[in-house]
């Protein structure tokens, strides 16, 4: 059974009253809808009562859940409205806290997953030469406006098409497509002096 499939299994036994089932999705994507949170609002006080708010407006709003979307592309749209609402109402730009700087995140897993890709058999050299680079790509990212970010975040780390993308950011494919590429072109700019360091390798 596919995932799509069995959300829709547990999405209907919600409906029919089943809260056990509602906290399996919970359980599911609290970690990934925490993780697009703080790519939005960067002040971790912040993403758990936000990813709880989500889940919380997810339950209410579920009985007129149709499924004509995928169910976490469905929640996904109702974290971002959540964090968009909330940021609206602090009347403020995400910023980075000093407690976000001083606790650790799920980005730190982001920075993992790139390491462990690229670093296979590597010396403490290139290891750390790793590093630099996937310290690179975070650092390009956080600089990135807040629609660029979100557009990169949800292809690239959450895996979602551009259609899924189209919908969780109420935008055309198009402007999805643009968004992508220059959040790549952004990110490759800052990677070119580092990666030609490496052995003259272009990006």
């Amino acid at each position: 059974m596919s995932e799509a499939d069995n959300d829709v299994l547990l999405v209907e036994r919600v409906k029919n009253g089943d809260v056990r089932a509602f906290e399996m999705l919970v359980v599911k994507y609290q970690r990934r809808i925490e993780r697009l949170i703080g790519r939005m609002v960067r002040d971790v006080d912040l993403v758990q009562d936000l990813a709880q708010e989500t889940f919380i407006r997810a339950y209410r709003a579920l009985p007129k859940f149709r499924g004509e979307s995928a169910f976490y592309t469905w929640l996904y749209r109702i974290a971002v409205n959540t964090a968009k609402k909330a940021l609206l109402e602090l009347k403020r730009d995400p910023v980075i806290t000093e407690t976000a700087l001083s606790t650790k995140s799920e980005d730190e897993d982001e920075t993992s997953r790139i390491e462990n890709v690229l670093s296979d058999g590597e010396t403490p050299e290139a290891a750390l030469a790793t590093r630099q680079i996937a310290d690179t790509v975070n650092a390009a990212i956080e600089e990135l406006s807040p629609d660029l970010r979100q557009a990169l975040t949800l292809r690239e780390i959450e895996g979602l098409s551009y259609e899924e993308i189209a919908s969780v950011m109420n935008c055309p494919i198009g402007t999805v497509r643009s968004r992508i590429f220059r959040a790549r072109e952004a990110v490759a700019e800052r990677l070119r002096p580092l990666l030609e360091t490496r052995g003259g390798n272009r990006w």
